[in-house]
C-alpha cells in the first residue's frame, strides 16, 4: 500500500454497522426507485485506422506482505515462527506462538542464542524434568511444546508433509513429531525420532514426510517427550509436499492468479518494502539463500513478524511461473519514519545493483551464483525496477532517485525505471521511463476517474498505476459497487493505454484472521478462499493486454452512469478472435442498448458468442465464506450475434460480450 494510504479507523463497531445499514437502505431505495429502463446507443468503431494495440503487460497483479498475504498465506510453510527469532535477539525472549505442553514440574522451556546459524542465533531449549518411570513421570502422551501455525494447520488425508527439523542434546534424545488436533488428543501423523548421547551432540537436520490419516483444518505440529533431559530446537519447518508448480506456494490461492493470467507482477510492497522503521524495511539479500540462514524480520508496516520464506528468489519464481513480468520495489533509503540523505546513499544503491545481478547475473556472478546455489542458473528475466514507494515528496527521494537512476542504467540499460514522482516532474535531467499512480478513492470518485488520464500529454513515460483501490463506506469488505467503480476505472485506462502502460489492484490478498485493510481481491483462512467482487472483475480485463483497441461512443440520454469499451483479442486455445465489448453500468437504471460495430474486416458469427454478467441483487452485496459466489460473473451463449443488435443491461452490472469473428482477413495488431 502506498505511503499516505492509512488503513480507516471507525469510532466504534456498532457505528460501522449502522452506516452500512443505512447506505444499504438508500441504495436499496434508491433501486425500487429509479427502476424504470432506459433506452442507449454504443456504437463501436472497428475499422484498422482507429485501432490501436495495447501495452503487452496492460494488466498485472500487485503483491504486498499485508493481512498475512505472505506469511500464513501464498507463502505454504504451515509453522510460525519456525526459527524462534520472532521474539527479538535477546534471552530467553517470548516464542509465541508456540506453546508448552505439560507445567513448570515436568518441562522449562526457554529460549537462548546457541543456535548452530550465525544470522538466527536463537533457539528453544527444552528442560525435560521428568521420565518414563520414577517419582517425577511425564504425563500421558509426554511433555514439549506445540505450534497451532497460522490460526490453525490445515491438513488433508493421504497429502504428503514435509517435516524438517534441527536438534541437539548432549543427552539421549527420544521425540515425536506429530500433526494433531488442535487440542492434541488425536494424531493425524506422527513420527518418533531416537539417538544415543551422541548422536545429536552437535546440530543435526533431521526431514521426513508425515501423511495423515484424516482431514482436519484446525490442526497443530507437536513435538514430545517422555525422556529426561535437556534438548534445543531450531528451524522447526512443516511443508505441504503438494505447492504450486512445487515452488512452495499455496497450490489455491497461487491458481487464482494465474486464473488472472497477469502480465506482471509487482513486489514486495508498498509499505512493506520501506519499512516504518530502516531497520524492518525488506532487505532481499536477507531474504535469500538457504531458508534456515534467513533471519526474518518485523512487518512493523502491518504488525507482525515475517521469516522471509517469501524471500526475493521466492517473488521472481512466482512471477515466472505466472508467466508474468518481475516488477521489483526498491528500498531508496527512506521509511515511513526516517531517509537517507543522498550524501550517503552509496551503499543502498550498490545493494540494489547487487539484488539485479542476483536476478540476471550469470551463474558465475557473484549474487548469480547464489541464484544457482538455490536451483535457478538460468537467470531471471527481471526488466522493471521501481524507484521506492510513492515518496516523491521526501526530502532526499530526488537526490536519491538520480543516484539509484544512473547506477542501474549504468550496468543494466535496458531495465525500465519507474519514478515516485509525477509526469510533471520528469525531464531529461530528471529522465523516467514509467511513472508510478497510486489512486485511492469512494466508488462515486473512483468511476468519475474514467477520464483520469484522458488530458495527458500524448508523449513522454507512460503511468503505471500500481496501486488502485475503492475504500470508504460502500466498500465495506468488497461489494458489487466497488468492484463496478473500480471496472469504470479500468474501463478508463483501456481508454487510454497509449499513455497507461500498465495497472494493478491493490491489496490482493487478506487472511480473515488478520484483516489489517478492507476490501481486498481474495479473502482466505488456512483452507478455504473466496474472490470478492473486485477479483471477478477483474477476469473481464485478462485479456485487455495486447489485444487491438477499438474506440467507442455512447449515447443515454439524461442518464451519465454508463461507460464501455471493445478490443479484439484472440483465444490461445483455438486461435479464435474475438470482438470483446465491456459495458459498466454504475446507476439503478436498466438499459435497453442499441450495439452497432462498424469497420470490421470479417464478420461476426452467428452463433460461438457469449454474454458475461457480474451483478447481485443490491449493489453493497459481498461474497463470503458461506457464500463465496454471491457475486460472480454467469455466462450464457448469444443467441444470433450480429454487427447490430439489441441487448438489455441490468442495473449496477458489468457486462461483455464476446463476438466470435469470422476467421478470414481479421487480424490482431
Amino acid at each position: 500500500m502506498s505511503t499516505m494510504a492509512v488503513p480507516r479507523v471507525y469510532a466504534g463497531h456498532w457505528l460501522r454497522c449502522v452506516l452500512v445499514v443505512v447506505c444499504a437502505l438508500c441504495w436499496a431505495s434508491s433501486s425500487v426507485r429509479l427502476v424504470a429502463g432506459q433506452a442507449g446507443q454504443l456504437s463501436v468503431d472497428a475499422s484498422p485506422q482507429t485501432a490501436r494495440k495495447m501495452p503487452d503487460k496492460m494488466f498485472g497483479i500487485f503483491f504486498e506482505e499485508i493481512n498475512h498475504a505472505g506469511a500464513g498465506g501464498l507463502w505454504a510453510e504451515l509453522v510460525s515462527n519456525r526459527g524462534f527469532e520472532a521474539g527479538g535477539p535477546n534471552t530467553p525472549s517470548n516464542i509465541d506462538p508456540w506453546f508448552i505442553i505439560g507445567n513448570e514440574s515436568s518441562i522449562i522451556v526457554g529460549t537462548d542464542r546457541t543456535s548452530c546459524f550465525e544470522r538466527n542465533p536463537v533457539a528453544l531449549r527444552m528442560e525435560v524434568l521428568c521420565g518414563s518411570k520414577g517419582t517425577n513421570v511425564c504425563p500421558s502422551g509426554g511433555v514439549g511444546v506445540y505450534n497451532p501455525g497460522y490460526w490453525g494447520m490445515n491438513i488433508e488425508r493421504r497429502k504428503g508433509y514435509k517435516v524438517s527439523l534441527h536438534i541437539r542434546s548432549s543427552d539421549a534424545v527420544s521425540l515425536t513429531i506429530s500433526l494433531a488436533s488442535s487440542d492434541g488428543l488425536h494424531k493425524l501423523a506422527s513420527r518418533t525420532i531416537t539417538g544415543g548421547k551422541k548422536q545429536f551432540a552437535k546440530w543435526t537436520k533431521i526431514q521426513f514426510h508425515l501423511y495423515s490419516s484424516q482431514n482436519n483444518t484446525n490442526s497443530r505440529l507437536q513435538i514430545t517427550t517422555t525422556k529426561t533431559g535437556v534438548v534445543w530446537l531450531d528451524q522447526v519447518s512443516v511443508m505441504p509436499s503438494d505447492t504450486y508448480m512445487g515452488h512452495g506456494f499455496r497450490k489455491d490461492l497461487a491458481s487464482m492468479l494465474a486464473n488472472l493470467k497477469p502480465q506482471f507482477l509487482k513486489f514486495p510492497g508498498g509499505n512493506y518494502a520501506m519499512g516504518n522503521y530502516l531497520r524492518n524495511a525488506f532487505h532481499w539479500g536477507e531474504t535469500v539463500g538457504p531458508w534456515e540462514e534467513r533471519p526474518g524480520h518485523v512487518n512493523d508496516a502491518w504488525g507482525y513478524w515475517t521469516d522471509d520464506g517469501l524471500g526475493f528468489f521466492e517473488f521472481l519464481q512466482l512471477a515466472e511461473d505466472l508467466g508474468a513480468s518481475p516488477v521489483w520495489v526498491v528500498n531508496d533509503g527512506a521509511s515511513i519514519n526516517e531517509e537517507v540523505p543522498t550524501a550517503i546513499i552509496a551503499s543502498l544503491v550498490k545493494d540494489v545493483v547487487d539484488g539485479i545481478e542476483f536476478a540476471r547475473g550469470g551463474a558465475n556472478t557473484t549474487w548469480g551464483s547464489v541464484r544457482a546455489a538455490m536451483g535457478h542458473p538460468q537467470p531471471f528475466k527481471l526488466d522493471y525496477v521501481s524507484i521506492g514507494n510513492q515518496e516523491c515528496w521526501m526530502l532526499y527521494y530526488r537526490g536519491n532517485y538520480q543516484k539509484f537512476y544512473s547506477a542501474i542504467k549504468a550496468a543494466y540499460p535496458d531495465i525500465n525505471i519507474i519514478s515516485s514522482c509525477d509526469k510533471s516532474t520528469i525531464s531529461a535531467s530528471n529522465p523516467a521511463d514509467l511513472y508510478d499512480v497510486h489512486v485511492y478513492a469512494s466508488s462515486a470518485n473512483m468511476f468519475s476517474r474514467t477520464s483520469m488520464f484522458d488530458n495527458t500529454p500524448r508523449s513522454g513515460p507512460k503511468a503505471i498505476v500500481s496501486e488502485y483501490a475503492v475504500t470508504g463506506n460502500d466498500a465495506g469488505k468488497g461489494t458489487l459497487v466497488a468492484a463496478l467503480a473500480e471496472a469504470a476505472f479500468l474501463v478508463g485506462l483501456e481508454k487510454n493505454s497509449d499513455v497507461v502502460e500498465m495497472a494493478s489492484c491493490a491489496p490482493l490478498f487478506v487472511n480473515d484472521n488478520d484483516r489489517r485493510w478492507s476490501p481486498d481481491a481474495i479473502v482466505f483462512n488456512s483452507w478455504q478462499h473466496y474472490g470478492c467482487p473486485n477479483y471477478w472483475m477483474l477476469h473481464f480485463f485478462k485479456d485487455s493486454s495486447g489485444a487491438t483497441f477499438h474506440p467507442t461512443t455512447m449515447q443515454v440520454s439524461n442518464y451519465d452512469q454508463m461507460v464501455a469499451s471493445a478490443i479484439t483479442w484472440q483465444s490461445p486455445k483455438d486461435k479464435s478472435t474475438y470482438l470483446k465489448i465491456k459495458v459498466v453500468n454504475f446507476g439503478s437504471k436498466a438499459v435497453d442498448l442499441n450495439i452497432t460495430v462498424t469497420g470490421l474486416e470479417s464478420g461476426i458469427k452467428s452463433s460461438g458468442s457469449k454474454k458475461t454478467v457480474l451483478t447481485s441483487a443490491a449493489p453493497l452485496d459481498e461474497n463470503s465464506f458461506g457464500q463465496p459466489e454471491k457475486v460472480a460473473p454467469v455466462s450464457s451463449p448469444v443467441a444470433d450475434a450480429k454487427q447490430q443488435m439489441g441487448v438489455s443491461v441490468s442495473p449496477y452490472s458489468l457486462t461483455s460480450f464476446d463476438l466470435l469473428l469470422e476467421p478470414s482477413k481479421h487480424s490482431i495488431i
